[in-house]
């Protein structure tokens, strides 16, 4: 059965069908139908949402990308805290290795096709870390920042919409550097990060909160990079500070430099997480250093 859900994403049309899965998510009559249908299907809970009532979401976008209460997700209160950019399942997470990440048990992809090729950016973040977040499609589907930081840049690389779901990472080669996404670099007290927002099929669009919608590119097929250096003001955001949003499930990869932080040591693949536990720390030289 796997294989046949993998041959049938080969054949087809990814763009088209996850365009037009976009269409219908903002479409106002049937947007009660919709998300019902979605909420039972995929047990979805609202206890925690600021909107409750499906007849107050405008279109199935709204709820889909819902905002949550202010409290229902507290930020890890430890020194050197680096906290989980979503809710989720941990996919992956580990070292850099060789500059290469590691997509499932026996299948690795580099760091540099992930960069859609940019070697300079790869270079920051050799021997480093990396983890990655899958966002099912019963999750809250905003992404917040694991760190505080000040955006340097941004790259959209477009590419297919591959599910990214275990099936399918543990079968198609290069998986998150073939799919379509949106590579965040931050500048931190501890050097770059890079937050790296992957589309899938079905993902409907990518958002952030400085520049709105980033994916779909109305037609534009093209890695396309945006400066922030000098941006005024500079688009600065806290620890925990929202990031950006899927509108469908997807994934989310982040990127820390070599020496600078350690994974709290509790996660593994296939861990349950939640937006704001403790992903990890800063190495305690590392952070005397930036406090000092």
């Amino acid at each position: 059965m796997s294989r046949l859900f993998i041959l049938f994403q080969y054949l087809l049309p990814h763009h088209l069908v996850s365009r037009g899965v976009g269409v219908l998510a903002q479409n106002q009559l049937l947007r009660k139908l919709f998300i019902r249908a979605f909420i039972k299907r995929y047990k979805v809970d609202l206890s925690q949402a600021k909107i409750q009532e499906v007849d107050k979401f405008e279109n199935f976008n709204a709820f889909f990308t819902r905002e949550l209460q202010a409290d229902a997700r507290p930020l890890a209160n430890v020194q050197g805290a680096i906290v989980c950019p979503a809710d989720g399942t941990v996919s992956q997470l580990g070292g850099i290795t060789d500059g290469n990440l590691l997509q499932a048990k026996g299948r690795h992809y580099s760091c540099e096709s992930l960069l859609a090729g940019d070697t300079q950016m790869a270079e920051l973040f050799r021997s480093g870390k990396f983890a990655t977040i899958y966002l099912s499609p019963r999750d809250y589907h905003r992404v917040h920042m694991p760190m505080a930081g000040v955006l340097k840049k941004t790259v959209y690389v477009p590419g297919k919409l591959f599910s990214v779901n275990q099936i399918t990472a543990d079968s198609v080669p290069n998986l998150f550097a073939r799919n379509e996404r949106l590579i965040c670099l931050f500048d931190t007290e501890v050097g770059p990060m890079a937050v790296i927002l992957v589309g899938a099929m079905i993902v409907a669009g990518i958002d952030t909160v400085w520049a709105g919608e980033v994916c779909p590119t109305a037609g534009k097929r093209e890695i396309i990079e945006t400066d922030y250096t000098n941006h005024a003001p500079a688009v600065e955001l806290p620890l925990g500070g929202e990031l950006g949003r899927f509108r469908l499930g997807s994934t989310a990869i982040v990127l820390f430099p070599h020496g600078t932080m350690e994974f709290e040591s509790s996660l593994e693949a296939t861990s349950g997480v939640a937006m704001g536990q403790l992903l990890g720390q800063l190495l305690p030289h590392t952070h005397k250093m930036n406090e000092g």
